[in-house]
């Protein structure tokens, strides 16, 4: 069982179930059935300078009202029998969707491109995007800041490092080892780049977009029930 009952309880209302959190919490517990605990795994990445044109933008501000405004970037490592898997994904602030993402045996500045990459495919409008990142020397890179300036993104990273700076991004990784990596044990690079990629399409990203569309439909309903009664 991967989720808790919060989860659980989002998951069967989207179903049309009418259970309240509290009911499914004790339904859970007489079945034996409970989230599965973060593991906290630390692997330090290499820190670069954080270049003399670039500042925080975000301020720990994970909060976005419209898309496509504010990103969050960050890699994280897989184990496999065969070596590490490195994962390199785009967050958006306002869906909180996977809109990029890249996988590579090498940790290095061309994986997070690639993420970076597919992120800009997706997005709809030219407008700047601030992209906010920590100091890992694939951020700090000339590559990658001249990317960013050739595709009007707008680097933010913190001048000193701080786990809460990058919180989103963390986030995101830590439901992803919570709710599939750390239930698995990967023979090939092969075989976790499928499941990542499972996760993430098939999994997170519609959880997401339907967060997305209940919060919609929750506005709408209160702006015309606002019309009638004023």
């Amino acid at each position: 069982m991967r989720h808790g009952h919060a989860r659980m309880h989002e998951a069967l209302g989207y179903e049309g179930e009418t259970a309240g959190p509290n009911r499914v919490a004790r339904l859970m517990a007489a079945d034996g059935l409970y989230g599965v605990p973060q593991r906290r795994q630390w692997r330090k990445k290499r820190s670069g300078v954080r270049p003399s044109t670039v500042r925080n933008h975000l301020e720990r501000d994970f909060e976005a009202l419209e898309p496509n405004t504010k990103w969050v970037t960050d890699i994280t490592y897989i184990r496999t029998v065969e070596g590490w898997l490195y994962l390199c994904v785009v967050l958006d602030l306002f869906s909180k969707r996977v809109v990029g993402w890249s996988m590579s045996d090498i940790q290095g500045h061309q994986m997070v491109l690639k993420a970076v990459l597919m992120a800009l495919w997706q997005r709809s409008s030219k407008s700047p995007v601030v992209l906010h990142s920590d100091r890992g020397t694939q951020f700090t890179s000339s590559e990658y800041q001249q990317f960013l300036l050739g595709h009007n993104l707008v680097c933010s990273m913190s001048a000193v490092g701080h786990g809460g700076d990058n919180a989103a991004a963390e986030g995101f990784f830590g439901l992803l080892k919570r709710e599939r990596v750390n239930r698995r044990h990967y023979q090939t690079r092969t075989h976790a780049r499928s499941d990542v990629f499972d996760y993430i399409e098939r999994f997170h990203n519609p959880r997401m977009q339907r967060r997305l569309d209940n919060r919609d439909q929750k506005f709408i309903a209160l702006t015309q029930l606002s019309a009638e009664t004023g």
